[in-house]
């Protein structure tokens, strides 16, 4: 099976839960590759295997920077993904209670959309919970990946 993982990060702090999920997930029957979604467009989703959309949320619920042009990107095209699958582990602060998680939570609606599939359920992960992300993040996708 192949993971590919979209990053979407403003501080980094998705970027290493992701690393965590890459080596916990590829192991030889499971290839995993990370790609930060700077300078990714739609296409993206002509890879093989599944998706794992880990992103935070930035500003007022918005996608991270570094997001913004493969979320456009497949608003503005609007491709026919009804053969993808995806998962979201999305990162974001309960503080924020109006936006809280959107960054997640704003692909999920488009992929969904776009007539995508998701495995398992959208995870939100809480800042100011005191749990780090990434210890959620190795938890989470060993759940995720065997829902595969």
């Amino acid at each position: 099976m192949k993971v590919n993982i979209l990053v979407g990060t403003m501080t980094g702090t998705a970027q290493l839960c992701a690393q965590e999920m890459e080596l916990a997930l590829d192991d030889g029957e499971t290839q995993v590759e990370t790609l930060l979604m700077d300078q990714l467009d739609s296409s993206v989703f002509a890879r093989d295997g599944v998706f794992l959309i880990c992103t935070s949320t930035y500003g007022q619920g918005d996608v991270p920077d570094n997001a913004r042009q493969l979320y456009e990107d497949l608003g503005t095209k609007r491709p026919d993904l009804s053969r993808v699958r995806y998962g979201v582990f999305g990162l974001g602060d309960r503080t924020y209670a109006e936006t809280f998680n959107f960054g997640g939570k704003k692909f999920d609606d488009l992929l969904t959309e776009l007539g995508a599939r998701r495995v398992g359920e959208r995870h939100k992960h809480d800042a100011s919970s005191g749990i780090m992300p990434e210890e959620t993040a190795l938890e989470w996708c060993k759940e995720w990946l065997a829902l595969l």
